[in-house]
C-alpha cells in the first residue's frame, strides 16, 4: 500500500501544523472515544479485548481506553511512537511501515481518529482493518468532512498538507459500506477556542451539517 513518506511526520510536523495537539486531547474527547468503541465491542471472550489505535500519534488516547483492555498503537513517525511509549509504557506500540498494520493479533476494535485523510490507499487500510478484526470486531473512525453549510471554511481553515483525502461525509460512510457493516455515525463539531478552549460535541442531530464525523462499522 503506498503511503505519504514517514519522514513527512517528524517532530517539525507536529511543531508546524499542531502545537496544540495535546489541548485538541482533551479528557473529555478522549472519554467519548473510548466510550464509543465500549458500546460497540462484541461480547467478551475468555480474555480482555485487544484495542489498537492506528494512527496514534503520542498514545493520548490509548492511555485514555479502560485499563481492562490489551493497548495497542501504531503510527508512521517514529517521533511519535518514541514519545508513546513513555506515556503508556504498558502498551503495545510499533512504528507503521510501507503502510502495513505491524501486528499479527487481530482486534475487538481498530480506531483511526483522524487519520484517514492522511492514507492515500482507503480501501486497502479497510482491507487490511478488516483483516485485523475477530468475527462481529468494529472499526471506529473520525473525519474532517468538506460538505454541506461548513464545507468551505472547514476546508479553508484546515492547512495540513498531509489532509489528501478531503471528501464529503457520504464518501466515508460508503467506504465504510464497502467493507463492514455500518452500524453508527454522528457528527463532531470541534475547535480550539482563544484561550485553550476546546470544544467537542458529537451528536446524530446535526450529523449532516457538522465539520466532522465519527463513524462505527462492524466485520460481519
Amino acid at each position: 500500500m503506498k503511503s505519504l513518506p514517514p519522514a513527512w511526520f517528524d517532530q517539525s510536523y507536529y511543531s508546524n501544523y499542531y502545537p496544540d495537539h495535546d489541548r485538541k486531547n482533551t479528557a473529555r474527547k478522549l472519554a467519548y472515544y473510548r466510550d464509543t468503541l465500549a458500546r460497540f465491542l462484541p461480547p467478551p471472550g475468555a480474555s480482555p479485548p485487544k484495542v489498537l489505535d492506528l494512527g496514534c500519534a503520542f498514545g493520548l488516547f490509548v492511555a485514555a481506553l479502560d485499563p481492562r483492555w490489551q493497548a495497542y498503537g501504531t503510527d508512521v513517525s517514529e517521533f511519535a511512537i518514541s514519545r508513546a511509549r513513555t506515556v503508556v509504557p504498558h502498551a503495545t506500540f510499533a512504528v507503521m511501515r510501507d503502510g502495513l498494520i505491524p501486528f499479527d493479533e487481530r482486534f475487538a476494535a481498530v480506531a483511526a481518529w483522524d487519520v484517514l485523510e492522511h492514507i492515500p490507499d482507503l480501501d486497502d487500510i479497510a482491507i487490511q482493518v478488516r483483516e485485523h478484526l475477530v468475527a462481529g470486531g468494529i472499526f471506529a473512525f473520525a473525519v474532517p468532512v468538506y460538505d454541506g453549510p461548513l464545507g468551505r471554511l472547514v476546508n479553508y481553515l484546515d492547512k495540513d498538507a498531509t489532509h489528501i483525502n478531503r471528501f464529503p461525509r457520504r464518501f466515508w460512510l460508503e467506504l465504510a459500506q464497502r467493507h463492514f457493516a455500518l452500524a453508527d455515525w454522528c457528527g463532531a463539531f470541534r475547535y480550539l477556542l482563544p484561550g485553550g478552549y476546546y470544544i467537542h460535541w458529537a451528536n446524530h442531530a446535526l450529523r449532516h451539517v457538522s465539520p466532522a464525523v465519527v463513524v462505527v462499522a462492524r466485520k460481519e
